[in-house]
């Protein structure tokens, strides 16, 4: 199990800010070939980043997002990314399956690919209505991560403090991300300012399932990383409830009453897997 509760985008093409992500307590990093950086400076960013990666940043997971395969410096991207080994690369702007096998065919010729995943950027509308397609792809695919700004403005959209607009992508994502036993990761909070609603967004991302949150400040990884990881009730709560179907009057139960909760054996399953994500941030 690997906590992914706060997944910081850093602009490959700036040497301060990758220096500085060595030492953000961020889960993991998204270091950006794409959005972040401009035309001219693309080939340079690439050099950094890949200088960056085989440098590491320590037990951070390390991402990097490629420009679109369709794109004037996709392909390059890719292939120079999975020469480093990065824990997965990050395909942008996917409208379908073929895209993702398309990455997975050019990875298997890269022998220092390694374990690298290759994660999906949920941001388009053609990426909504085959995320079936998507999820089912298979192979190094590990994880989908929404894209809510690119999406909004493809729809036309605007951006809204309850998300009303964007329920049925919330749903649908993590829906089928578990059903593909993926990771998946929500879009980012424009408003740094916003701590309120911040807070909320995240709220209400680890309502839906949401395993973390894409973020563009370091300001944000705090709060992030609190929202989403166990909390001391929730661990004691956890605790509680093993260690009552542990008992050896309960050990051929398939209920029963724990602090006056009815508790069946799915949550027992889901107590160890709280436990096992809170020692896994005591790790880190």
């Amino acid at each position: 199990m690997r906590p992914r509760r706060s997944v910081l985008y850093m602009p490959g093409s700036k040497p301060r800010a990758l220096e500085k992500a060595r030492t953000l307590p961020a889960d993991a990093l998204i270091l950006d070939l794409e959005d972040a950086v401009a035309p001219e400076a693309k080939e340079m960013a690439r050099e950094q980043v890949c200088a960056a990666v085989r440098q590491g940043f320590g037990k951070r997971e390390v991402i990097v997002r490629i420009n679109a395969l369709e794109s004037a410096w996709g392909e390059a991207d890719l292939l120079a990314v999975a020469a480093v080994g990065p824990d997965a690369i990050l395909l942008p702007k996917i409208a379908s399956a073929r895209q993702v096998h398309r990455a997975e065919q050019r990875l298997s010729h890269v022998p220092q690919a390694g374990e690298t995943q290759i994660w999906a950027m949920i941001e388009t509308a053609g990426a909504v209505l085959d995320l079936a397609g998507i999820a089912a792809a298979g192979g190094r695919l590990g994880c989908l991560v929404l894209g809510s700004n690119d999406l909004l403005q493809e729809l036309g959209g605007t951006h809204t403090k309850d998300r009303a607009n964007l329920l049925f992508v919330l749903g649908q994502i993590v829906l089928t991300a578990r059903a593909h036993g993926l990771a998946v990761i929500d879009g980012v909070h424009n408003d740094i300012a916003d701590s309120e609603g911040f807070g909320l967004a995240c709220t209400q991302a680890r309502s839906f399932g949401f395993d973390g949150k894409t973020v563009i400040h370091p300001s944000q990884i705090a709060p992030c990383n609190a929202a989403f990881a166990p909390s001391l009730a929730e661990i004691a709560a956890a605790q509680a409830i093993i260690a009552a179907f542990a008992l050896p009057e309960n050990r051929d139960k398939g209920a029963l009453a724990v602090a006056g909760r009815m508790v069946k054996r799915l949550h027992e399953k889901a107590a160890r897997k709280t436990l096992a994500m809170a020692e896994a941030i005591a790790a880190l």
